[in-house]
Order: C-alpha cells, then sequence, then structure tokens
C-alpha cells in the first residue's frame, strides 16, 4: 500500500474531530483513508466511574503500543497502524470497527478469577478467548459466538478471522513479553473491517499497551509489587506513570535513565 504524503500533515488546531473516547481521540487523517490517534493522559476504571488524569500516561502508550503494533505489521499480522507522528500520536488506516472487545486470558486474574472462584494467578489450561460486546451504557458484557452472528456484529467467517488473529498476537506478545521478565496474564484487543477498493480484511486495531493489557513482573511473588498495568490505577495501588515506564524500559523503547517528556499537543476543545 502506498504511503500517505506526510508533508500535509495538519495541526490539531485546525482538524476535524472524528471521535473522542476515554483513553483517545480521533482525528481526521492527511489523506482519505486514514486517521490520527491521539493518546490522552486520561485513565479511567470501571466504564469510567473512576476517573484520573495521569500527566505522560499518554505517551508511555503512544510509544509502547507502536512497538507492538511495528512488530506485528513486520510479521505479517495485518494492523490499522502506520507510524507514530510524534510524542502523542500516530497516523492509522481508517478502519470499520467490531463493537467486540476480544480479550485473551492466559492467567486467572480480574473478572474471570471473579466469576469462575478462581484463586488469581492460577495458570489456565489453555488460552481462553472471550468476546464483550462494546457498549458503555450495558457496561460491555459478555457474549457468546452466537449472539455475536445473531446480532449481525461479526459474521461467521470474521469471527474465525479475529480469533486466528488473537491467537497470533497472543503468542507474540506472550514470547516477547517473557523475555523481558514479564508475564503475560490477559489483553484485551480490538479489530476493524479496513477496505482496500472492494477488498475487505480483518485487521487488528485501537491499541495494546498496559492500558490493555495484564503484565506481572515475574521477579518478584508480591501481589501488589509484581502489577506493571492499568490495575495499580483500578486498586488504588499507586505508581502507574512508573509501572509504564518500567514496561517501556524493558522494552527497550526508554533508556535505564531517561524519564519520559510528558508535555506535547495541547487539546483544542472544539
Amino acid at each position: 500500500m502506498q504511503q500517505p504524503n506526510l508533508s500535509r500533515y495538519i495541526p490539531m488546531s485546525r482538524r476535524r474531530r472524528i471521535y473522542e473516547g476515554k483513553a483517545k481521540i480521533l482525528y481526521e487523517g492527511p489523506e482519505p483513508g486514514t486517521l490520527i490517534q491521539h493518546f490522552k493522559d486520561d485513565a479511567t476504571a470501571y466504564n469510567a466511574r473512576k476517573k484520573d488524569v495521569i500527566d505522560g500516561k499518554g505517551v508511555l502508550n503512544n510509544r509502547i503500543s507502536e512497538h507492538i503494533f511495528n512488530h506485528l505489521n513486520e510479521m505479517g499480522i495485518p494492523t490499522h497502524f502506520i507510524r507514530r507522528l510524534n510524542m502523542r500520536e500516530q497516523l492509522i488506516r481508517e478502519v470499520e470497527i467490531i463493537p467486540l472487545e476480544v480479550v485473551v486470558r492466559n492467567v486467572a486474574a480480574g473478572s474471570l478469577a471473579k466469576r469462575l472462584g478462581l484463586e488469581e494467578g492460577t495458570q489456565l489450561p489453555r488460552s481462553i478467548i472471550e468476546f464483550y460486546y462494546k457498549n458503555d451504557e450495558l457496561e460491555d458484557p459478555l457474549v457468546t459466538e452466537e449472539h455475536i452472528t445473531a446480532f449481525g456484529w461479526a459474521t461467521p467467517q470474521e469471527l474465525d478471522d479475529i480469533m486466528a488473529l488473537a491467537v497470533r498476537v497472543n503468542d507474540f506478545l506472550a514470547g516477547l513479553f517473557l523475555g523481558v521478565g514479564i508475564r503475560l496474564v490477559d489483553f484485551k484487543m480490538e479489530c476493524g473491517r479496513l477496505w482496500e477498493n472492494d477488498l475487505m480484511r480483518v485487521v487488528v486495531a485501537d491499541e495494546i499497551s498496559p492500558d490493555s493489557a495484564r503484565l506481572w513482573d515475574i521477579k518478584t511473588d508480591d501481589k501488589e509489587a509484581k502489577v506493571l498495568d492499568k490495575d495499580r490505577f483500578r486498586r488504588d495501588l499507586g505508581g502507574l506513570l512508573e509501572a509504564y515506564q518500567e514496561v517501556a524500559r524493558r522494552l527497550g523503547i526508554m533508556p535505564e535513565q531517561e524519564r519520559p517528556i510528558v508535555s506535547g499537543p495541547t487539546l483544542v476543545q472544539s
């Protein structure tokens, strides 16, 4: 695919806002079929009933997600990601988001442990893929493949493609994080339909970062100290920014002594 002409990059103050979510804003891109994804510092949990702003979080998520999506692209796993533009923004392909959160679980934690009465940290017999319907008002309910196909959220073929992508991404992420002493407990993935002329394919979209994955430090058994993800915010453990910095450092994104530049483009309210 021909790369977009970045000389047409438009300053934020002059861009049209397409969508704003809890952690990101989408703006129109420099060319048709592209968008600019801006990472905010907002931290939310429990369907945004708990909120805060953590200066620098968006910068770290942008860098970590870029690192992961670059690897996925290199491996031939299709994604919406084109390139990072600056400390807070990425150029992405415009896709039609499939209204599902795809959660891949390797270890019992969070809602799965609570739902099934499992002790957190229990290794699952095999990786489990769950689907949640993306609907804030309904608090993203757990749904089955029958629900998904019956209500037309995705076709059976698209579901097969999504599950194949989820398995491949999980295998890659588990190995990537294991290599830097981190256990991939689970992660959330979103997919979208990418249209190229009359052809459509399902691709990985949104982001993959400590906001959307449970990451535990393998080197400690301390239940609180090992957490390197957004559970630090959900569970009032503190140190969220430091945990994300540690993930970035181990992945080689941020040198040992570097601290991220937290300032970025000022959000212009429309």
